[in-house]
């Protein structure tokens, strides 16, 4: 017998148990709950929606209405409350509600979407609202307040306009004095065309984006609009989508009187005119820098959630032919005789488990800059004198990673928020671009794998509901081009390029580089840094800088690059706490073996497949564009060979994890209905 074949490897798809450990909530019994609940309800009122036609039907029907009857009484819709207004979690939630989209995903993400949208409507009043604002709205969007009604949110930003959703900086929605009487409040007049909104239908209230267009209001800002406000609240016809039917989408016109009080983070008054607190940009920067994560986190529980249904497939196929006799290899292993679909079918497992861990990541990560954002910010001040203070904290944090150290060990708040907000500003982002955009193209594959099963209402898993779902969800919260830009600005950070020097160092000391990927994840990671550092100074044969902040044709495909290195480090990283935490766990220990032994040849897989792509990207970078030197040429070059020997054993591993596919045990059918 080889020693592959005495290799223990994964029994059965990982559980709870296992997930609560990569996933840092073993500690946490509030959010196993609350994912309890949430599992109960895509797997029972949302599945059986699917089931009986509900995506059939644009129209917003009694039993898409239920969702929220069931997000209610799960404690999905207290989710995203303080916990003194009914809340069920104490202090940051980024982790918890990414989980819960995770949940509810893994089943529909329109379904995902409603509940998420609710959330998102919340979110400007959570964050920078009023203390009155809080109070009031927190406290009619708890289940059982005393008004009766659970009320419902809905967030209007985007526009009718020409390229909707790219610029967010545009807004032709506006806000005027409609009434200013001596010692009294402002009454305001709202006007709002909204283009595509979700939860439009229900709403009982609209987080609204508007800009100044009276000189007695200074710049844009955002206000609360409610359903009942004097005027015309017109919802908007149903959008006829394709996609997303259990969320409900319109485009609304709004023309209302409401009191400035409404206006979100509240308002001053200065040499007569109204001076809102905060602009609209600066509440969309702090609400979207995390809500996007929710959005990539449905694409990775969608991913995953593929994963059982096609090995059911594979494994059945031929079942009931005539000719099949119960005991031949063809009965019991069906498709999964042929190395093509399983091998195919770990590239998905291993997308689907890297999109996870950077979702969780940053949402991780999320949490504990909320914890010291405000005592930071405090300390460095705000605009320019705060870039200025800022300038020591991150030499400080680039010299602790430069000596191996952890910058978040640091007593100096300042030098843990800038560390944060390095990587928030690309771990974030990249989650969005990866998990929904190359998230869905790798979908397609899961649909294909089920054959002509795989585009029919019949299909187990709803994957090719999931698949389209996925085009929408590269939109949401910013399309693609938004995320590319955001990590081609910030990618230069010194202290994200001092992480990633730290990131590098650390993937090479593995015990197990040799096997897992981890040599050429970094040497993928060594060749970007590269490659970035040479189209910043480089130029074209017209002299225009290859690395110049609009050339995206340079920059965004480095976006693109960096993302599925980030995905596959933060896999890597969740690999090595469970091999660190799960020793001692009852039900984790013994079986541990097996459970890294997998995942580790996982890792191999998208580890070898990123850190390739990424060497693809890059030499079409610096030999794309007759940018580079001789001796440019032969410096890369060499960091090329060294990528390319790297990949050494990760064609290996993806056999191994083939392999492993045809022996994990599965139910005997999906616990939700088809």
């Amino acid at each position: 017998m080889s020693e592959n074949a005495e290799r223990p490897t994964m029994k059965m798809l990982p559980g709870d148990e296992v997930r609560q450990i990569m996933w840092r909530f073993a500690e946490r019994y509030d959010i196993q709950m609350a994912i309890q609940g949430a599992r109960q309800t895509a797997r029972g009122v949302v599945a059986h929606l699917v089931a009986n036609g509900q995506r059939a039907t644009h129209d917003w029907t009694p039993e898409k209405q239920s969702q929220f009857d069931a997000f209610d009484a799960s404690g999905q819709t207290a989710a995203g409350l303080n916990m003194e207004y009914g809340g069920l979690f104490e202090g940051p939630r980024n982790l918890a509600m990414s989980l819960l989209s995770y949940e509810t995903s893994w089943v529909d993400n329109g379904a995902a979407t409603s509940s998420f949208v609710n959330d998102l409507a919340m979110g400007p009043i959570a964050e920078l609202g009023t203390k009155e604002q809080k109070e009031r709205y927190m406290t009619l969007c708890a289940p059982g307040n005393p008004s009766g009604k659970t009320w419902r949110g809905s967030f209007a930003l985007t526009e009718p306009l020409p390229y909707v959703g790219v610029d967010t900086g545009v807004l032709s929605g506006r806000v005027t004095v409609k009434e200013w009487k001596e010692g009294e409040e402002p009454v305001l007049r709202v006007e709002k065309r909204g283009r595509f909104i979700t939860n439009i239908a229900i709403a009982d209230y609209v987080t609204v984006a508007v800009d100044s267009g009276d000189e007695r209001i200074k710049g844009s800002c955002m206000v609360i609009v409610e359903a009942t406000d004097r005027g015309k609240f017109d919802r908007g016809a149903q959008t006829l989508k394709l996609v997303h039917q259990l969320s409900n989408t319109g485009d609304p016109v709004i023309d209302v009187e409401i009191p400035a009080s409404r206006i979100v983070g509240g308002y001053k008054v200065v040499d007569g005119k109204i001076v809102p607190n905060l602009g609209h940009s600066e509440i969309i920067a702090q609400v979207f820098s995390k809500t996007r994560v929710g959005v990539g986190v449905m694409g990775a529980g969608s991913l995953m959630s593929a994963i059982e249904p096609v090995i059911r497939y594979q494994r059945t196929r031929f079942r009931g032919a005539a000719g099949i006799d119960e005991s031949s290899p063809r009965y019991q292993q069906g498709l999964q005789m042929k190395e093509d679909v399983t091998e195919r079918l770990a590239d998905i497992w291993a997308t689907a488990e890297a999109a996870s861990s950077l979702g969780f990541d940053i949402s991780r990560l999320f949490d504990e800059l909320e914890k010291i954002q405000d005592e930071a910010k405090a300390k460095l001040g705000t605009g320019r004198a705060a870039l200025k203070a800022m300038k020591a904290p991150m030499a400080k944090a680039v010299e602790i990673l430069s000596a191996g150290g952890d910058p978040m060990a640091d007593e100096d708040v300042t030098v843990r928020y800038v560390y944060l907000q390095a990587l928030c500003n690309i771990l974030c982002p990249s989650c969005k671009l990866w998990n929904t955009g190359h998230g869905a193209d790798v979908m397609r594959q899961a649909v294909s794998l089920m054959g002509g099963y795989g585009i029919t209402e019949d299909c187990p898993g709803f994957l090719f509901y999931k698949w389209t779902d996925m085009q929408l969800d590269a939109t949401y919260e910013g399309p693609e081009a938004v995320q590319r830009r955001q990590i081609s600005e910030t990618m230069g950070n010194e202290v994200f390029q001092a992480q990633l020097a730290a990131w590098e160092r650390e993937l090479r000391s593995c015990p197990r580089a040799a096997e897992n990927g981890s040599n050429a994840l970094a040497a993928g990671i060594e060749l970007w840094r590269w490659t970035a550092a040479f189209a910043k100074g480089a130029k074209d044969p017209d002299g225009k800088k290859l690395g110049a902040s609009q050339r995206h044709g340079v920059v965004f495909p480095l976006a693109d690059a960096l993302a599925g290195l980030m995905a596959a480090r933060s896999f890597h990283a969740d690999v090595k706490f469970l091999a660190l935490n799960g020793k001692d766990h009852p039900v984790v220990g013994p079986e541990l073996e097996g459970y890294l032994n997998t995942f580790n040849d996982l890792l191999g897989t998208i580890a070898g497949s990123m850190a390739g792509e990424a060497g693809r990207i890059c030499a079409e970078v610096v030999y794309g564009f007759d940018a580079a030197t001789p001796e440019d040429k032969a410096a890369f070059a060499a960091l090329r060979a060294k990528l390319d020997e790297s990949l050494a054993g990760t064609r290996l591993a993806k056999d191994r994890a083939a392999k492993a596919l045809t022996t994990i045990m599965i139910p005997e059918a999906l616990d939700y209905p088809m």
